[in-house]
């Protein structure tokens, strides 16, 4: 997903907007890790960026999206870039003491 939100709109309130855009992220993450894993591969990791156009957009880890999200609701931006890639994922194990 690579996607440019807009947060203005004539007849639907700021809080609203912010509530959907969150609502479709997640079904987007829900989606994607739904899908059916490659061989060799434990999990899909996500790689995510954030910010106000794709230019200008850094690297965020996955579960910081609603903060960043509400950070821009605060901010009163009228819109921000997210983009979310599903990659495939390997377990690493814990170093033993």
């Amino acid at each position: 997903m690579k996607k440019t939100f807009k947060l203005t709109h004539p007849k639907i309130k700021v809080p609203r907007l912010v509530e959907a855009i969150k609502h479709e992220v997640k079904k987007y993450i829900k989606r994607e890790r739904g899908k059916t894993l490659p061989g060799n591969v434990d999990f899909w990791d996500f790689e995510c960026r954030f910010g106000l156009d794709q230019t200008s957009s850094e690297a965020i880890h996955l579960s910081e999206i609603n903060k960043y999200i509400s950070q821009a609701e605060e901010k009163q931006l009228e819109s921000f870039y997210l983009e979310i890639l599903a990659k495939p994922g390997h377990r690493s194990k814990k170093p033993t003491k």
